[in-house]
């Protein structure tokens, strides 16, 4: 089945402290998706900061040792508004989920292990949406342009309009003051 999207055109940034973990998700979607780890909240930050235009999606895991993920996902929501959030955790931790979703605005909150299938749906979905947005947002600015050109053409228009009536009236008046003189 073939795709509108294309999988690679954005990266996800997976951020886990446990370097297994890094790897298996490496291996697993590494063909079909673009693929960034780092191995804690700050350095995935920091990749995140040096990607910023080309992450689409930042996944990270809950509990690591330093900031757990919620504050990467709130740094994130800050530097890249649209960037698709998706926290991770091995705990059923309600209240990191909560967190997350008040602080980080997550698309997804998903537990370990993770089902493969589920999992690469979950990143496909929320590439799409990434991209969906981008290009509404797109669309739109283009739309507000050409609109602004429009605006801006009309008042000249307008001006050109109003120039021509008044040299008309102009002329009208010095003919007039002529045969009065």
């Amino acid at each position: 089945m073939q795709t509108l999207y294309d999988y690679r055109k954005f990266a996800i940034l997976y951020v886990d402290d446990e370097e297994k973990s890094l790897k298996t998700f490496a291996r697993l979607f590494g063909e079909q998706f673009r693929i960034l780890t780092a191995a804690n909240a700050q350095e995935g930050y920091r990749l995140l900061q040096a990607h910023q235009d080309e992450v689409g999606l930042v996944m990270t895991d809950q509990r690591m040792p330093g900031e757990k993920g919620v504050w990467l996902l709130e740094k994130a929501r800050q530097l890249r508004p649209r960037v698709i959030r998706i926290l991770v955790t091995a705990y059923s931790d309600l209240e990191a989920a909560i967190e997350a979703v008040n602080t980080g605005a997550i698309y997804k909150y998903l537990t370990k292990p993770w089902e493969v299938p589920q999992l690469e749906m979950t990143l496909k979905r929320g590439l799409e949406f990434f991209m969906v947005q981008r290009e509404r947002d797109q669309l739109l600015q283009e739309k507000m342009s050409t609109l602004h050109k429009l605006v801006i053409t009309d008042r000249v228009i307008s001006l050109g309009v109003l120039a021509a009536g008044l040299g008309h009236h102009v002329r009208n008046a010095l003919v007039a003051v002529r045969t009065f003189i």
